[in-house]
């Protein structure tokens, strides 16, 4: 499946879609993102993150190469398709909720994709009332499967005329300040540094969101090998903080 990305974006960020979007994405929304460090426990006790630079490294990887890349694009064609295709987008929107599923690399990164996707949806229908992501996300559970995060996301964003570019940098900037915060919290770094790394990825954030909105679904590829291996290295980690 292929989804065209626009020349431009569409839309101006609206007060009301800010406010929307600082709720979805802020700690305290229940989706449980403090509870996964995206294999970050690990990398810190195998003594690949120790420090503030260590961290930056680490997660511009995250960004340009694994998850956050895989997780933009599909956000990008989520989006464009709840906000094109209107009532009766949910299968198109079906099909890249399995194509969600096909690019979690452990057990523990699909449970951080379907575990807050399902938390979002179930939130946001309490909140705001049925609509396309609830129909999408039953869609899904009726072929047995669960709602991915950023697909979820994407879609709610397009729901509330959030343009895209906006959406998705508050969604990728989320995901590297939970990353930053598990690590504050496992190397351990002081709040000054972290809030020093988070800072230094603003460059890493906008590059992740340029490309993907460049990327199609039919380009979509990653290539993170040792995240994945952190990651499958976390399932069996002895002493553990974080899901993942």
């Amino acid at each position: 499946m292929t989804i065209d990305a626009p020349s431009h974006n569409p839309g101006h960020l609206t007060s009301g879609g800010l406010m929307r979007l600082m709720t979805w994405l802020s700690p305290s929304f229940p989706v449980g993102s403090y509870s996964y460090s995206h294999g970050v426990e690990y990398a810190v006790e195998d003594g690949r993150i120790t420090s503030s630079a260590t961290l930056t490294t680490w997660i511009e990887g995250v960004l340009e190469f694994g998850a956050g890349r895989i997780d933009a694009v599909l956000f990008c064609a989520a989006w464009r398709v709840a906000r094109d295709a209107g009532r009766g987008g949910e299968d198109a929107l079906f099909g890249i909720g399995i194509e969600a599923d096909c690019w979690r690399g452990t057990s523990e990164m699909a449970l951080e994709a379907t575990a807050q996707g399902r938390a979002f949806v179930s939130t946001v229908q309490k909140v705001w009332g049925d609509g396309m992501l609830v129909r999408w996300a039953d869609k899904m559970r009726a072929d047995d499967r669960l709602p991915s995060y950023p697909v979820a996301v994407g879609i709610a964003a397009a729901e509330a005329d959030v343009p895209l570019r906006d959406a998705l940098t508050a969604f990728l900037h989320a995901m590297a300040a939970n990353l930053v915060s598990s690590a504050v919290r496992l190397v351990p770094l002081g709040q000054t540094d972290g809030v020093r790394t988070l800072a230094s990825l603003d460059k890493a954030v906008a590059s992740a969101v340029e490309t993907a909105m460049k990327t199609g679904l039919v380009d979509l590829g990653a290539c993170a090998p040792m995240v994945d291996w952190t990651s499958m290295k976390h399932e069996t980690q002895y002493t553990r903080l974080f899901r993942s």
